[in-house]
Parts: C-alpha cells; structure tokens; sequence
C-alpha cells in the first residue's frame, strides 16, 4: 500500500524532483488564482435542519407554506424600552415608524408589518407591556431569505428610526431575522482576523521553540501555498454545486489547515536534522528522512481524512456539509506533507536551520533533556505513572456524564447584541414565547365542514392545548363563526392554523420538552376534541419545533458518528501496526482523553466560568478533532518506537521512542493548541469553548497521554522480547 507513496516522497526529495514539485505547486496556485473563485463567494450558512428534509418541523414548514400561500415569512420582532413609561411623544415616533413600514417606501424584502398606526388608541394599549415601559410588534421578511441581506434590510430599518429620532427610548430587533443578521454582523472579516491570529501565533511560537527564522516562516509559507490551493478548489466545488461550502466549515478549516501542515513540517524537519547529521547530501539526508517520516504521515492524514468523511453518515446539516470542505482540505494537506514540505526543505538544505546548521557527526551525540528524563522515568515506574494517570483521567469521564446542553442560539451571542438585548427585553416584560411562536397546522384529507360541531371541536382544542404545562396561551377562539380570524382556515379549507405561545424562552430546554410532548399527544389531543386522527394531521412548526428536531438528530449522529470513527481508525491502525492489542490500546487512550477532556471542560465552565449549559454542539466537533489529530501523535511515537524494536528490547525501545519524538511532538502540540485557542478571541460564546476545549485536551493528549500515559502502557502490556 505504502509503495506508492514512497516513489512519490523519493521524486519529491531528490534533486531534480524537489524543484519539479516546487514549481508545480507554485504554478497550481497561481492557475487556481487567475482562474477560479474564491470558497467566500459562493459559502453559505447550514441551517439548522436535515440534510434529507423530512424532519417533523420541516414537514409542518413546508404544509404550513403549502397550505397557506400568504405565508408570514420570517419574523423580526421591534423592541421598543424606555425606563418608566413609554410617553405618548414615543407613541407618535412608533407611529411615524409603522406607516413607513406599511408603505412602498420600506425595503421590498420586508413583506408585512404589523400596521400599528391604524389600530385605534385601546387597541394599541393591549400591545403594550403592562407597566407600558415595552412595546412588542412584528414585521416579516421574505422567507429564506439570504443572511447578508436580512442583515442590510434590518440596518435599513435602523436608519429609518434613527432618522425619525427616539430621544433616549431603545430600540432592538430580535427574532428569528434580527439572531440570522446579528450572526452574520458578528463574523465581518473574522476570516482575516483568524487567519492573521493564526499566522503571528505560530510564527512566535516557531520562534520562542527553535529560534531560526527560516524554520519559523516556511511552514506558514507552507500553509499559505496549500490554502491558495484549497480555497479555489471549494471555490469551484461551490460555483458549479459539487456539494456545499458551509462558511463556518471554512473558518475553521483554516486553522486546521495552518496547524495540520506546521505538525507536518516539525515531523519532516526534525527528522531531517538527524540525517543531516548522519549524511553530506542534503537531498539524501531528506530521502532518508521522508522515508521514515512519509508513513506516519500517510496514515496520520489517512485517519484524519475518514474521519471526515464520517461526517457524510450525519443528517444534522452543519455536521454534514463540514464533510466535504475537511475531506477536500485534509485530501491536499496529506499531498503537501508527502510533496511540497520535503521538496522545500530538501532545496534549503541545512541554511533551513540557520543560525543552528546542523553538521556531520561521526556519531550521536545524546542530548539530555527534558524528554530524556522522561522516558527514564516511564521506565522505572510505568505502573505508577500509568495508574496515577488513569484514575486523574477517570475523575474528568465521571464529570462528563453531568454535561448540560443549550440549544439557546442567543445565550452564545455577546451581551450587547441587539437580539439578545431584545429579547431580554421581551423577557422582562412579556411571556417569553413570544420571541418564536409554535404555528400547529391541522392537516385534513378532505375540505373542513365548517359547522357548529367543528368550531366547537377547534375551541375545545384551543383550550386543552392552553392548559397544557409550559403554555402560556393559543389562539383563535372563535367566537363569530361568520367572522374567521386571518390566516386561519387555508385557501384549500383543508387546513387550519392555531398559534401557541410558550411560557419558556423557545430555546430552553424547557420549552423543547413541552413541544416534544405535545408532538407525542398529538394524536390523543385530536382524538379527545373530536377530530378523527386517520383523517386530520397535527403539525408542529416553528422555531422551538425545529430545535426539538435539531436535539434528535444530534442525539442520533453523536451515537453514529462516534462509534464509526471508533471502529474506523481502530481499524487504520490495526492495518498500520500489524497488530490487534496495539491499536486498541491507542483508540482507547484517544477516547479516554478525549471525554476526560469535555469533563474536566465541563466542570471549568460550569463551576468557574458560570455557564449552566454549553452548546450541544460542541461534542460532535470536539470528538470529530480531538480524536483524528490525537491519532497523529499517536502514529508518530508508535511508528518511532516500531522503528527503534528492531535494535533494541522493547522497553528501551519505548523509552528512545519517547525521548527522541518527546520534543517534537510537544511542539507540535504547542502550535496545535495554540491554533485553537485563536478561536477563544471570536465573539461567539459557541467558538471560545470550542477552542479552550481543543486547546485543553490537546495540551492533555500530547504531554500526559502520549508523554507518559500510552509509553507506560506500551511497556506494560509487551515484553522485552516481543517484536512489534
């Protein structure tokens, strides 16, 4: 399998073939620029919906829009405070407001507005909040609308206020349109920002760990050759639609990739060092090395690459469409690792570690370092080390279990954003329902029979639903059978809508579990109210409809995913190792840091830091990072200790192993961290805990389970004679 491979690091590293390669990649990137697009100009956001489209919600959505042709589109609730009452100067600016949103004036993406102005005077009284320091009404944009222009048809809605003037009254906007802008305004240049993070990190880093400047600046030069690359290939996968560019997917994909190829060229040139000591030729010295270093990285990028893919099994959309961004990126980093990062280093030769150039020695000199000391130390004592670390490790798995999660998109958001601030508005003052109502749809087979028997039935209903635990009211009640409400009975008279208003925020668990219930009654409910269920459908849409969804179809892929993967890579490493106890061993370390990680996560944010919940999300792509880049350090002191039994007992072995990757992989680990702990800078809430998270258990995987852990292990579990 490998064979192929090593023709291709051998052309890579040879004289001739080093420039051959160079100047490929060189001209790919320059082809790529003049012609193709960028993955920014045609990403999009992932909803949070199935990739099939048959989720319950969805179902409900699409009857809802098929039954009712004037559909409300997405609604964006205006939040009008003033500390103490609102006077009626304010009233006559909210006036001035309302008619402009009435009229051909206001921007054509916004639909309907609720028509405030021709409401009489008791009429707007209602709306107010009871102590009248808070006014609720709601305008709706087009539905599906893209996020960018949601975000300038509210900012157009801003200036128009702004113009009219609210001296010291504060206005928001909130609801589904208001949190879909306000996501899309907290991300302006974030790519840049990140990527220039990125960048100033490693490059310090690389710095402060070998003090070369060329060795600190030709990975990132590295990097931005291979983005160059992979940019433009999502760019035409998204022009000409070969699958999704999910935009959050890229963001995170270039901090994966700057880290990736950095790793990559720590483990190249570290070994190349060696053989620089051993060999004259600069281009024998690199064969020699990628040659030993080309099959780790082989599987390293083999094991990161099915993981990705992996995530094609999910349905969850943002789980789903972050498959073939990583696939494609992880697809090219493998191809650099093995072409462009040896051809490079091969063409420097030994002024790459200027002003330390490295010399032929007549033998090795044996460094005594830190990792030396190490390994001595995993020698004599691996039952204590590897008991004492197990039980600290076991104490972060038993946290784990006591993870809360939010599905509360605005909870992530910074406190100043005006959805949140909207809706804490919302909160204070009315039932906090409001921000997202629960549309039911009754779906018949056949036209209603609109008599007194089935207004009864429909009242009967409202009532029952209202007194249903977490509601806090339904309509319509019908009380004039000649005069029905707006929007209730559809063109087709085969459907009817009723609106529910929770008493929980619509994103709190809280609120997802009386949905859940009511869907699971929704049966019982028609039946006890006099509707046949064999003939009438109940339907449940909207935002909390679709969250409850969002939790059972995380639920389903965190179980899929994780137990793929498991069996996967265990697999990838079986094939690696020849062995069948060696790559359980290894998966099973990988696993146990990763939840010993989330636990320990856990207990920090929720004891430390204050959260109540994190975001169910950050599971998934914890488990989906932590365990494909964990494997890589794995492969490497595996691959090495491998190497080292060949001339050596097998603990002494391990503890060369150790000694001699010790110092590169805790570099890489450094970097690899430090990557992601870039993403704690960014705005969302979601974001910072996702890159303390990673931030943290690599930092765990690298020093303690592949410093101490695994080695003590690894000497535990073979003995001395024992050939592996």
């Amino acid at each position: 399998m490998l064979r192929p491979f090593r023709k291709l690091v051998k052309f890579a590293s040879s004289p001739n073939g080093a420039k051959i390669t160079l100047v490929s990649w060189l001209l790919a990137v320059l082809l790529f620029s003049l012609f193709a697009p960028g993955a920014k100009e045609f990403a999009v956001n992932s909803k949070e919906a199935s990739v099939r489209g048959d989720s319950p919600s969805e179902i409900a959505d699409h009857v809802l829009k098929q039954q009712f042709s004037n559909n409300d589109g997405t609604p964006a609730l205006l939040v009008f405070h003033r500390d103490g009452e609102i006077t009626s100067e304010d009233r006559e600016k909210i006036t001035k407001l309302s008619e402009w949103l009435s009229s051909d004036k206001k921007p054509k993406q916004i639909i309907s507005a609720l028509p405030f102005h021709q409401f009489p005077a008791n009429v707007q009284d209602e709306m107010f909040s009871e102590d009248g320091s808070t006014l609720l009404f709601n305008i709706s944009l087009e539905s599906d609308l893209d996020s960018d222009i949601a975000l300038k048809t509210l900012d157009q809605v801003r200036d128009k206020v702004n113009e009219i003037g609210l001296k010291g009254m504060q206005f928001e906007i909130t609801g589904p349109a208001g949190i879909s802008a306000d996501t899309i305004s907290l991300f302006k240049n974030a790519d840049l920002v990140l990527m220039l993070a990125t960048v100033g990190l490693i490059f310090v880093i690389l710095i402060l760990i070998y003090r070369s400047p060329l060795l600190a600046i030709t990975p990132l030069l590295i990097a931005g050759i291979v983005y160059g690359v992979v940019d433009r290939i999502l760019g035409l996968s998204g022009k000409y639609g070969w699958f999704t560019v999910d935009s959050s997917a890229i963001s995170i994909m270039l901090v994966l990739l700057f880290a990736v190829l950095t790793d990559y060229s720590l483990f190249v040139f570290s070994r190349y060092r060696e053989e620089l000591k051993r060999r004259e030729s600069k281009y024998a010295a690199m064969g020699e090395a990628i040659f030993h270093v080309s099959e780790p990285i082989v599987f390293s990028g083999g094991t990161v690459f099915l993981a990705m893919l992996t995530l094609f099994v999910t349905v969850f959309q943002p789980y789903n469409h972050f498959a073939p961004v990583f696939s494609v990126a992880v697809i090219v980093i493998l191809l650099a690792g093995l072409t462009l990062i040896p051809s490079i280093f091969a063409l420097m030769g030994r002024k790459a570690f200027w002003p330390f150039v490295p010399k032929v020695i007549s033998q090795d000199k044996v460094k005594i370092g830190i990792w030396n000391k190490i390994s001595q130390l995993v020698i004599r004592r691996p039952a204590f080390l590897a008991g004492t670390l197990l039980i600290v490790l076991l104490v972060g798995v038993f946290n784990f279990s006591s993870m809360k999660y939010s599905f509360n998109l605005l909870k992530s958001f910074p406190e100043d954003m005006p959805s949140r601030q909207g809706f804490e508005l919302l909160e204070k003052n009315y039932p906090a329902g409001e921000l997202a109502p629960v549309n039911i749809v009754l779906q018949s087979n056949n036209e209603f029979v609109l008599n007194d028997d089935f207004f009864t039935n429909v009242n009967n209903l409202v009532e029952d639903l209202e007194g249903q635990k977490g509601v806090s009211s339904v309509t319509p009640v019908i009380t004039d059978q000649s005069k029905l409400p707006r929007n209730f009975l559809s063109k087709s008279e085969k459907a009817i809508r009723i609106q529910l208003i929770l008493k929980d925020n619509p994103y709190d668990t809280e609120a997802l579990d009386t949905v859940q219930r009511l869907r699971d009654s929704a049966d019982t409910l028609l039946k006890e109210n006099g509707f046949s269920s064999k003939d009438v459908k109940m339907h449940f849409a909207g935002q909390t409809a679709q969250q409850v969804d969002v939790r059972q179809m995380n639920e389903r892929d965190m179980i899929v995913l994780f137990s793929l993967v498991t069996i996967l890579l265990t697999f990838i490493l079986g094939f690696q190792t020849h062995s069948v106890l060696l790559p359980i061993l290894m998966m099973s370390t990988i696993l146990l840091s990763y939840f010993s990680t989330l636990g320990f996560g856990w207990w920090i944010f929720h004891h430390w830091m204050g959260f109540d919940a994190i975001s169910y999300r950050l599971p998934v792509y914890t488990f989906v990072f932590m365990v494909a880049l964990g494997i890589d350090y794995n492969i490497m002191l595996v691959s090495r200790i491998r190497e080292e039994s060949q001339s050596l007992p097998w603990k002494e072995a391990v503890g060369k192993g150790v000694a001699l990757t010790g110092g590169v992989i805790s570099s890489a680990g450094l970097i690899l961290a430090a990557t992601f702990a870039v993403l704690m800078t960014q705005p969302l809430q979601e974001l910072f805990l996702f890159g303390f998270t990673m931030a943290m258990g690599i930092l765990l995987d690298t020093f303690l389970i592949r410093g101490i852990f695994l080695p003590s292990i690894l000497i535990l579990t073979h003995k001395d004679k024992k050939r592996v």
